[in-house]
């Protein structure tokens, strides 16, 4: 029985190596692929948005030609074709992988450019779904990150082209983290943790002093101080209110009762 048995799996064995020898073996078309070849045939497929694709060629590229240029170039365009792909991931370890080996390659500064793009990105979705969870449960991590990309970029590479649009997007994400930090105050006020909401707010009058959300940070400081009976912090409060913003509605009636949508900043 037990040869028997033998017999049968070793008849298996053969048939399966006869099935796979009849098999056509896979071809890499690209294998003798000139650099120029490999390269073009990347950005084609680039720009037909396969980026999966894109990737393998210029893997292929880097690991055939590691040597010049056309190297260099496909270290760049896989970071950037990640990012398209919206592999955030891979895409920030391709830019990492890129500023270590060459910190002082001639577009080295395109790499921190697009290591802010990469977590700005990931903060403008945290932004897009955040009506579907509530904002206190979320820790805004890619803001705080895309920020200090762009900074870092101005601060390195200060006459750099992507300095401008740096900054405007610097601008753009300072707004939008003391908008949070003015969304929690607002939470903890709500709940009757009024100290929580007062150093919350005091946290955007200290830390984001060009920010429009300063106004209402004020006014909940002064209302918190106000519900702690603590009657010096309270008048500072509205003094300093009343006095950089004359005619804030937040003291009428209806901005005391007013629901304010916190997500929708940029309107």
């Amino acid at each position: 029985m037990q040869k028997k048995l033998s017999l049968v799996v070793a008849s298996v064995v053969l048939l399966g190596m006869s099935a796979c020898s009849l098999l056509p073996e896979k071809v890499d078309e690209t294998k003798n692929w000139s650099v120029t070849k490999l390269y073009s045939e990347a950005r084609e497929e680039m720009a037909g948005q396969h980026y999966e694709a894109a990737i393998g060629l210029f893997q292929k590229l880097e690991a055939n030609y590691p040597f010049g240029n056309y190297a260099l170039q496909a270290q760049m365009e896989i970071a950037y074709a990640y990012y398209k792909a919206g592999d955030q991931a891979q895409a920030l370890a391709a830019v990492e992988r890129f500023i270590k080996l060459h910190p002082n390659h001639a577009n080295v500064d395109y790499m921190y450019y697009l290591r802010g793009l990469i977590s700005f990105n990931d903060q403008i979705s945290f932004l897009n779904f955040l009506y579907e969870q509530d904002p206190t449960e979320r820790d805004p991590k890619a803001t705080r990150e895309a920020f200090a990309a762009f900074k870092q970029l101005v601060d390195k590479f200060p006459n750099s082209k992507y300095a401008p649009d740096s900054l405007a997007r610097m601008n753009y994400l300072i707004d939008a983290m003391a908008k949070y930090e003015v969304h929690v105050a607002r939470y903890y006020f709500r709940r009757g943790a009024f100290l929580a909401a007062a150093n919350r707010a005091q946290t955007t009058v200290s830390d984001f002093r060009a920010s429009p959300a300063i106004e209402e940070a004020l006014f909940i400081m002064y209302r918190s101080y106000d519900k702690l009976g603590l009657t010096d912090l309270r008048d500072d409060a509205l003094r300093v209110l009343t006095k950089n913003y004359p005619n804030t509605a937040f003291l009428s009636p209806e901005g005391v009762n007013k629901e304010r949508k916190w997500w929708k900043f940029w309107q």
